[in-house]
């Protein structure tokens, strides 16, 4: 697995590099933003969101158009409006420095397990539909009646969990287990903050319904 390092900290890419390589990932780092778009794919982005050269966000933004690859974001801003602004923008994971090499290396291997996953997903896979709600599994593409929705990685894969058990309730635990690899506290949060960002997407072409102490149930229209 190919690992890309967006780090301008010389101390600390040095360190990440050295502990990556020795858990066996081919990695590769770059010290700006123009080097990271340029680079070569990888299947896991570690992006520091203080970099010199753009803004951290705007640079997710970007690389999140590379649909096969999953982004955690390495920043030392821990507050929550800098975790929920990294997840809105397309990070599949967010680590606050300092942070310990076990802590990454579980984080990275449950970013694999679902890109694998997806990766695994049959191309004839029909589109699963409610109301005016399309999702297309093969190109993950998501649409209302002729409109596209501009989803993140962790939006869609909640959303097409959703609309699959449509009109089944989800629980919270088989969410996390299944769209972020963990039943961590934190990311039980998280759960909440992409749950109301669908919800402001989706509008009332379907609701998103809090059943509450178990979870959440997708309704048509």
């Amino acid at each position: 697995m190919r690992i890309l390092v967006v780090e301008d900290d010389d101390r600390v890419a040095r360190g990440l590099v050295t502990a990556l390589r020795a858990a066996s990932f081919d990695v590769h780092r770059v010290a700006t933003a123009e080097r990271a778009l340029s680079a070569r794919p990888a299947d896991v982005v570690l992006l520091d969101l203080g970099l010199p050269d753009a803004d951290g966000i705007d640079l997710l933004r970007e690389l999140r158009r590379r649909p096969q690859t999953a982004i955690i974001a390495v920043t030392a801003k821990g507050e929550e409006r800098d975790r929920v602004r990294g997840l809105r923008a397309g990070a599949d994971d967010y680590v606050v420095k300092p942070f310990g090499v076990a802590e990454l290396l579980a984080r990275i291997e449950a970013v694999l397990r679902r890109t694998r996953s997806a990766r695994a997903e049959p191309d004839s896979e029909p589109p699963l539909r409610v109301g005016e709600l399309v999702i297309d599994v093969a190109s993950r593409d998501a649409r209302l009646g002729d409109e596209p929705l501009r989803l993140t990685r962790k939006e869609f894969d909640l959303l097409r969990l959703l609309v699959s058990r449509s009109p089944g309730v989800v629980s919270r635990d088989q969410i996390l287990d299944q769209v972020w690899g963990t039943v961590w506290e934190a990311s039980s949060r998280t759960l909440d903050t992409h749950v109301a960002s669908l919800r402001s997407k989706v509008g009332d072409a379907v609701r998103i319904r809090t059943v509450r102490g178990v979870g959440y149930v997708l309704d048509g229209a």
